[in-house]
Parts: C-alpha cells; sequence; structure tokens
C-alpha cells in the first residue's frame, strides 16, 4: 500500500482523495467517545502506512458540535452525512413515478415481508436507480402516485387496523435517510477496500458504494447492530402504538410499528451481509448471532479486539498495595450501559462498607435526559456524597485509583475497558453479556487455568452487583489473585500487535483479490 499523505484532510463538500481504505462510521469516531471511537482511532493510528477516508453518518449538527479525536495524518478525507436535516422546500408537485424503480421495489419488500431468500437481481436493480439518479428516487418517494399507492397497499394488507397517518409517516421516516445515503455514494471518494464498522445506515451506504464501486467490503460488527436496535426499539416511547417492552419480548406481542422498525434494520443487517466479501466478530458467540441473522457462514471470522498493554502496564506501580475502595463504572451514561443498576448496587455496597466510594466515568450528552434520571436516583438513594459523576476523564487518571471497574452493561460485545483496567491491573465485576464471560473466566483451558479475573453477574441484578464488589474489595488476597489473572490474560491473547497484523492482511488481501 502506499504511504500516506500528511496534508490536511479535505472537507465536507470539497474534493476527497481516494485512499487505500474507506471507514464508514455511524453515531460513534471522530465525535463520540467510546469503545468503538478507540478502537477505530488505534487502528487508524497503528497502520501509518495505509490511507483512509472517513464516512460519518450522524443524526444533525448540533449533535455532534466537535471532534473529540485529533485526526491522524494519514486520514485524507472526512465525510459527514446527517440524516435528519431537513432538505429545503421544493414546489410539491405531481409525478407518476418510474415504473422500473418501483416494480423492483415493490418484488424486493415483497421478498422482506415474506421472509424469502433477497433476490440478488432486484436488489442490483434497486441500487442502480438509488445511486444513478438518487434525487429522482426520492422525489418519486416522497410525491408520486405509485409511491401513494404502494403504502395505501401494504397498509391495508399488514396494518388495516391502525392509524393510517401514523402508518405513512413511519414508512416516510423510515425510508428518507436512505435517499440522503444514495446521494452521499455517488459522491464520495473512492477506496480501494471499504470497511464498515456495523450494519444499519452505515452498512446500507457501504452496501451502495460496494455495489456501485466494486471494491471490496469488510463489516467488523462489535456488537450486533440489530440485537442493540431491537432493545432500543421495543423500549422506545416515540412509538406511540405499545407499552415500553422489554428486549426479550416476543414478536406476536409487539405492535405492528415496533415491528415495522425492527424488521427494516433486520433487512439492512441482510443487505450488508451480502454485500461484505469478510464479516468479522469480536468472539464466537456474535458469530453464530451473525449467521443466525443471515450471515453467510464462510465468509465470518473471529478476531477479537486487542489493546497496546505497554501504555497501562506503567499505571500499576502508580497504585496502592492492595484493593482502593472505589469502584467505578467507565463508559457512556446511556440506557444500553443500565446505569441506574450501577446506582442501585453503589446504595447496597455503600451501606455494607461506609468508606467505599463509587464512580460513573463518561460522557452524559448522547442521551442527556437517561443521564438526568441518574443522577436523580442516586440524590433520591441518598449518595451525594459516595457517588460521583466524573464525566470524560483520561484512562491513565482513573485506572490507578480505583480497586475494581464494573460494567452494568445489557449489551456488549468485547468490552475495550475491561481490558484496558486488565493491563492496569484492575480486576472487573461485568454483567453475562458478549464475550465479558471468556474476558474474566478465561476462554480456553490454558486460558481458564490462569484463573477468573473479577466476577460474573447477571443483568439487572445490582444485589448481586453489590455482592461480588464485595467479596473481591473486602478480600485483599481474592483482589491479589484477580489482578494477576487479569494482567497474565490481557499480556497472552489481547495485545495490540496481533490485532493490526490480521487487519493489515486483511486489507492487503483483499485489495490484491480484487
Amino acid at each position: 500500500m502506499k504511504a500516506a499523505a500528511a496534508a490536511p484532510i479535505s472537507e465536507r463538500g470539497q474534493p476527497g482523495k481516494e485512499a487505500d481504505v474507506c471507514l464508514v462510521l455511524e453515531g460513534t469516531y471522530p465525535y463520540v467517545r467510546g469503545g468503538v471511537s478507540s478502537w477505530v482511532h488505534q487502528i487508524i493510528q497503528g497502520l501509518p502506512e495505509v490511507s483512509f477516508n472517513l464516512v460519518f453518518i450522524g443524526s444533525a449538527p448540533e449533535r455532534h458540535p466537535r471532534r473529540v479525536y485529533q485526526l491522524p495524518a494519514n486520514v485524507v478525507h472526512l465525510e459527514e452525512i446527517f440524516l435528519a436535516l431537513t432538505p429545503p422546500p421544493e414546489p410539491v408537485a405531481y409525478v407518476p413515478g418510474d415504473p422500473a424503480f418501483f416494480a423492483a421495489s415493490h418484488g424486493l419488500h415483497q421478498g422482506f415481508r415474506d421472509g424469502s431468500p433477497g433476490d440478488d437481481e432486484l436488489l442490483a436493480r434497486v441500487v442502480q436507480h438509488l445511486v444513478e439518479a438518487p434525487e429522482r428516487c426520492q422525489r418519486d418517494f416522497l410525491h408520486s402516485e405509485r409511491a401513494w399507492a404502494e403504502i395505501v397497499r401494504r397498509y391495508e394488507s399488514s396494518a388495516p387496523t391502525r392509524s393510517f397517518l401514523e402508518y405513512f409517516w413511519t414508512i416516510r421516516s423510515m425510508h428518507a435517510p436512505l435517499f440522503r445515503l444514495a446521494a452521499a455514494a455517488a459522491r464520495l471518494p473512492s477506496a480501494a477496500v471499504y470497511h464498515v464498522v456495523s450494519t444499519g445506515f452505515a452498512g446500507f451506504l457501504a452496501m451502495l458504494l460496494r455495489r456501485r464501486r466494486r471494491r471490496p467490503l469488510l463489516l467488523t460488527e462489535h456488537g450486533i447492530y440489530t440485537k442493540e436496535r431491537r432493545i432500543e426499539v421495543l423500549q422506545a416511547d416515540w412509538i406511540f402504538d405499545d407499552e415500553r417492552l422489554g428486549p426479550d419480548a416476543d414478536e406476536v406481542s409487539v405492535g405492528v410499528f415496533r415491528q415495522l422498525w425492527i424488521r427494516f434494520f433486520e433487512q439492512l443487517g441482510k443487505m450488508t451481509y451480502e454485500a461484505a466479501e469478510v464479516i468479522v466478530a469480536l468472539y464466537e458467540g456474535n458469530r453464530a448471532r451473525q449467521i443466525a441473522d443471515g450471515a453467510p457462514p464462510d465468509r465470518t471470522l473471529v478476531l477479537a479486539n486487542g489493546i497496546a498493554v505497554e501504555r497501562f502496564a506503567g499505571l500499576r506501580a502508580a497504585r496502592l498495595a492492595g484493593p482502593p475502595m472505589v469502584f467505578a463504572l467507565i463508559g457512556r451514561v446511556v440506557p444500553i450501559k443500565d446505569i441506574k443498576t450501577f446506582v442501585r448496587a453503589a446504595r447496597l455496597v455503600c451501606d455494607a462498607a461506609p468508606e467505599a466510594e463509587a464512580w460513573i466515568v463518561g460522557p452524559e450528552d448522547e442521551d442527556p435526559i437517561y443521564a438526568e434520571e441518574c443522577r436523580a436516583l442516586a440524590l433520591s438513594l441518598g449518595l451525594e456524597r459516595q457517588l460521583r459523576f466524573l464525566g470524560f476523564k483520561r484512562m491513565e487518571e482513573v485506572l490507578p485509583a480505583i480497586g475494581l471497574n464494573v460494567l452494568t452493561s445489557i449489551s456488549e460485545a468485547q468490552p475495550l475497558v475491561v481490558l484496558e483496567g486488565f493491563a492496569a491491573g484492575v480486576p472487573a465485576v461485568a454483567t453475562d453479556v458478549g464475550c465479558c464471560r471468556e474476558l474474566i473466566e478465561g476462554r480456553t483451558p490454558a486460558d481458564r487455568a490462569l484463573g477468573p479475573a473479577g466476577a460474573v453477574v447477571g443483568i439487572a441484578d445490582p444485589d448481586a452487583t453489590a455482592r461480588a464488589i464485595l467479596g473481591l474489595l473486602r478480600d485483599p488476597a481474592g483482589w491479589a489473585a484477580a489482578r494477576g489473572a487479569a494482567i497474565a490474560r490481557v499480556e497472552q491473547s489481547y495485545a495490540e500487535p496481533l490485532m493490526l497484523d490480521r487487519y493489515r492482511a486483511l486489507y492487503r488481501g483483499l485489495r490484491e483479490e480484487h
């Protein structure tokens, strides 16, 4: 691969440079902190010989006012796409609609609805229309007689007892971002390899780019996007027809409009899987889920994340000999991290050990309403002196001062924060999600022989979480054994060079094969 240029990046609206790799990113780097963003920055910095284009997909500019990462020199172009932007007003005029486009679209949607395998020829025809004439397709969707007839037909066959107004606007809001992504696919600078870090809207754009440019596509899923969107849709209060439901609700109990959104994201996922030459999961459990959701098994592989162990190893000497009576949740203050369970567990720990202190370390701007609810809960439980909301802090500031790293998430993949804590000698208490159990207890017999690096607890169980925290912080010998297992496990299995070498080989292989 060619050496990366160190010139300033091209901004949105200016001609961009072709790159070795185009990273397609939804709601993450370089505007949002978190595990996925850290991983993206790590990949870019760790492969300085590779040039990167970045495509950031967000909701609206005001939600992402500034970059929180300084872009490395090998990033040669950054494109921003905001899906919630209102298009300029235009005269509403009757248009008949392109019959070829609507025929292909109708057939494709019928296959989605029937649960039949995707028709590649139909999808190819729809994609061709979208990328060759996105403005015309959007106009037809918004104003044509054929679009109206199609929406009415589907309403009468699937939701005749529901509000037509709600059905109409659900379909409109669901599909509108796709046309904006199609327009972006026509203008984005090219790349030798496209690498998307989720399915969803980012996956849809990557699929369009793969088909339009005929360049290979690599998908890395940290979590399973469709699973996470399902959880959000089931609990969303902006869908008026159903009560909020838990993540295990079956389809029979889910109302029409929630089903529409869940199936929409499922189909975006299948399109991405079908388009990708290589589909990466972080651990075997997620690979199995990808296959169950439609990923071709022969294109899937497991590639664990790695961390710069040496960056955190120096922090071990900065801590006390025994466990500090401080436990922290390091992560974004959002519902999927289930901060409220951590707050409730903190109350139980502090009741039993008044000298203990709890920290919540992470940004609160992604979901300000939820963050305020968490603060209110802490206040109502009388934790104003023992629980601290610290906002974003560098890991080097936090890890030497805490005794335990606590995750109460309801969904994770392979949380980097656990590995970073291990490298600094901090054991973890984590919910039994993603690969947290194999991180803490080991994956292979030899790995498990190292011993547990903390404790695994159930989801939304503050009692069990509190018991695990107290059990480790009150047992210096047990805590020291967990610390030793944590350090040995991360050094043996999760070092950064292995991960970077495998991605370097993937990029090179995909480029040479295509």
